[in-house]
């Protein structure tokens, strides 16, 4: 990201008021009780940024089908790419300035963590949506993640094949189940699953069968870390 790009969000975060700062910047194993931790916040943030990359997608590719839109959004609002933005607007370092009586080694531990930074950025996402609005955060997070945006339109091969690919060097395989199938036959909408050895790590959805294992497969590639972090 380069440099003035992306300040909204972070200017929003620190004009936050302390109650929802502080809730934002609380990790469960110092917080008197999980209500009190960032966790109710990025129930939230998970939504709002969702809807703000959705709508984005919707209005910039006119010409995407919905399959393609969802593998965009797939890589755009996965655990890494929310870490990676994270890690631009210096998040951890804000919950190791504003940790307590947290052992140095451990504190190191969860500030580097993919989760934890995750789940900070979508916490602050509903706090400034909380305390702003939509129609203020919505712009301020495209603007975050504009970056991650432009690579998943337009630096990514097929997820199935960068999945089966990535798997290969390891010598694993990926098997995709079909968990749901509703709706009358001119209007399918389907749930796949990427299994890799047994564990399910990624599930999407399409009006394809196809479209909903792409999507599985880029929620897996994001799952494994295979989605590098925007320059």
């Amino acid at each position: 990201m380069r440099e003035g790009e992306g300040a909204a969000l972070p200017r929003l975060i620190s004009a936050l008021p302390p109650e929802h700062r502080d809730q934002v910047f609380t990790h469960t194993s110092w917080a008197p009780d999980r209500a009190s931790s960032y966790e109710r916040l990025e129930f939230l943030g998970d939504s709002v940024l969702e809807l703000a990359i959705a709508r984005t997608l919707y209005d910039r590719f006119p010409d995407a089908s919905e399959g393609r839109l969802a593998k965009i959004r797939a890589h755009v609002v996965s655990r890494q790419s929310c870490a990676a933005v994270a890690r631009t607007l210096d998040l951890g370092a804000v919950l190791v300035a504003r940790a307590q009586d947290v052992p140095g080694p451990e504190l190191h531990r969860i500030s580097l963590s993919r989760n934890v930074l995750a789940a900070l950025l979508e916490a602050a996402i509903a706090a400034v949506y909380l305390e702003y609005g939509y129609d203020v955060v919505a712009p301020a997070i495209v603007e975050a993640f504009d970056d991650r945006i432009e690579y998943a339109s337009t630096g990514h091969v097929d997820s199935k094949t960068e999945l089966q690919e990535a798997l290969a060097r390891t010598g694993r395989a990926v098997q995709y189940e079909v968990l749901e199938v509703d709706g009358p036959p001119h209007e399918r909408r389907f749930v796949c699953a990427a299994l890799i050895d047994g564990e399910r790590l990624g599930t999407g959805r399409g009006t394809t069968k196809k479209a909903a294992e792409q999507e599985a497969a880029a929620e897996a590639l994001a799952a494994l870390g295979v989605f590098p972090p925007a320059a």
